[in-house]
């Protein structure tokens, strides 16, 4: 599959993937996965093989210059350390995520820190 359509993200297929599986750790559902990958035979998933999977955004108010979008694997502390700010500050940007709770295609407000002029 080239593009996925808007509301889904890319995902590329890992040993032992399943349609049940992914729909368990994306929150989503297998009809929701599967309608979005026509021709896609859930019974017979490739390693490698690139689908799309459903997600819900939800999104904290925020600049849209300052929105980020979770990706597979990311933690309050791995943004952190990316964008060069502390924690607590990213903690009290976006109260009322739990980030022991992250979802993948949740928004989050991450400050970008302004170049200086020279």
């Amino acid at each position: 599959m080239s593009t996925c359509p808007r509301g889904t993200i890319r995902y590329t297929v890992k040993a032992g993937d399943t349609f049940y599986a992914l729909a368990q750790r994306f929150n989503t559902t297998i009809t929701a996965i599967s309608s979005v990958n026509p021709g896609v035979n859930p019974n017979n998933l490739r390693v490698g093989q690139r689908i799309c999977i459903p997600v819900r955004r939800t999104v904290t108010p925020c600049p849209p210059s300052s929105r980020y979008v979770i990706q597979p694997g990311d933690t309050f502390s791995k943004i952190s350390q990316r964008y060069g700010i502390p924690l607590r500050l990213l903690l009290s940007l976006n109260r009322g995520v739990d980030p022991n709770n992250l979802q993948i295609g949740q928004i989050i407000c991450v400050p970008r820190r302004r170049r200086r002029s020279r």
